[in-house]
């Protein structure tokens, strides 16, 4: 098999997660991505991550995974230097620094454009390449903040609350990632390369779905509601005899009926207040208390059993031990253990999405610190082992 990218060679220059996290999409179908990482230190994602084990991240094996880390201190003429060397021999260069840093390191896009016609530079910030705040630091957070995802997560009464990932910065790489390919295959009718400026405040902006104009045209502010969709009921998170939780789906009026039948209670379906979409959105809390109160007294794995028996949308709220021992997680392959040398045997999530003929694979768990500066440095840019020492000897790598 050969990968999807495999012809593609990608030099990351980014840290922490938005910039790498766009490495890892693209190495995760074949691309060749090399990293570049401060001698001595590395990304500073070597050391996150809440839980650690044997001194380890454990969640740099997962966002480094299929990666060559060399380093280079792209602070120093020769470091800059080598960064041109690899330019030269590269398809795509991703970088997550503030506006104007590249630039002063003499690495802007003309410049390397000049080197290589054919480069494509993903560049990755919180708020893009241009305006007034382009010069700001731009964490996730403000991005989430800024492009109206905060203010509609948690419950109406408290303040905006964090979705528990860090997802603005997951969203503006997975945008560099589409922007990139796309700026890959526009490559393959021009010819030349292009500059892809992926916000954090845009990528999350553009999942807002009709937010905007329903506030321009309507001037209807959403709000924050929970767990609930507001005027779309039965959809809630309810509770069962065992304590825990499951979400129900079942809003359709043809679901409807059939979980009226799940419950005994097929009278429901043909009640005025909850007959129809509209009438039990109008009636959504007392048939929330109505549906909750029902599933209180079952099981949760013989409630869920009824509900899927009977075509009625419905889950348990997973957590990292429910993903694990689920088999239909194990069946495709949704999960796989990568070999890591002091960690053993390290699970962690698939490529997603999963292709027919060039499905994405993890060929390898995140590397130790420039592990491939020989490889990288000597057989790529063809460099002697005396100038990989004297480069060694004065900082550059």
């Amino acid at each position: 098999m050969v990968a999807a990218l495999s012809d593609i060679r990608v030099i990351e220059m980014g840290t922490l997660l938005a910039g790498p996290f766009c490495g890892q999409l693209l190495g995760d179908f074949g691309a060749e991505v090399i990293k570049l990482e401060d001698p001595g230190k590395g990304d500073p994602m070597r050391q996150w991550g809440r839980e650690k084990a044997h001194g380890q991240s454990l969640w740099w094996p997962v966002v480094a995974r299929n990666k060559k880390s060399v380093t280079c201190n792209l602070r120093t003429t020769a470091g800059q230097e080598l960064v041109r060397k690899l330019v030269a021999e590269a398809d795509v260069l991703v970088e997550n620094f503030r506006p104007g840093t590249l630039e002063r390191w003499g690495l802007d896009y003309e410049t390397l454009q000049k080197i290589n016609p054919r480069l494509i530079l993903t560049r990755v910030t919180g708020y893009g390449q241009t305006g007034p705040y382009a010069p700001r630091a731009g964490f996730g957070a403000i991005g989430e903040a800024m492009g109206g995802l905060r203010y509609v997560i948690g419950e109406a009464d408290r303040a905006p609350a964090r979705a528990g990932i860090s997802i603005g910065d997951s969203l503006a790489a997975t945008y560099a990632a589409y922007g990139t390919l796309a700026a890959l295959h526009a490559r393959e009718r021009t010819g030349q390369g292009q500059v892809v400026d992926s916000a954090i405040y845009e990528a999350v902006m553009a999942m807002m779905e009709s937010l905007i104009p329903e506030w321009a045209v309507a001037g209807y502010q959403r709000e924050r509601t929970g767990a609930i969709l507001p005027n779309v009921a039965p959809s809630n998170a309810y509770p069962t005899l065992d304590g825990s939780d499951i979400l129900i789906a079942a809003n359709q009026d043809t679901v409807f009926r059939r979980l009226c039948d799940v419950m005994g209670r097929p009278e429901l379906a043909q009640d005025p207040r909850y007959a129809t979409h509209g009438a039990r959105g109008a009636n959504q809390a007392e048939l929330d208390a109505l549906v909750g109160a029902w599933t209180a007294t079952q099981p949760n794995a013989e409630l869920l059993a009824a509900l899927h028996a009977a075509g009625v949308p419905a889950g348990g709220i997973y957590t990292a031990a429910d993903i694990l021992a689920d088999p239909h997680v194990k069946e495709r392959d949704a999960v796989v253990a990568v070999p890591h040398p002091e960690l053993g045997e390290l699970p962690m999530q698939a490529p997603a999405p999963k292709l027919s003929a060039t499905p994405g694979e993890i060929r390898w768990a995140g590397p130790a610190l420039g592990q491939h500066n020989d490889e990288v440095y000597g057989t790529l840019l063809g460099l002697s082992a005396d100038e990989r020492a004297a480069l060694a000897s004065d900082g550059v790598i």
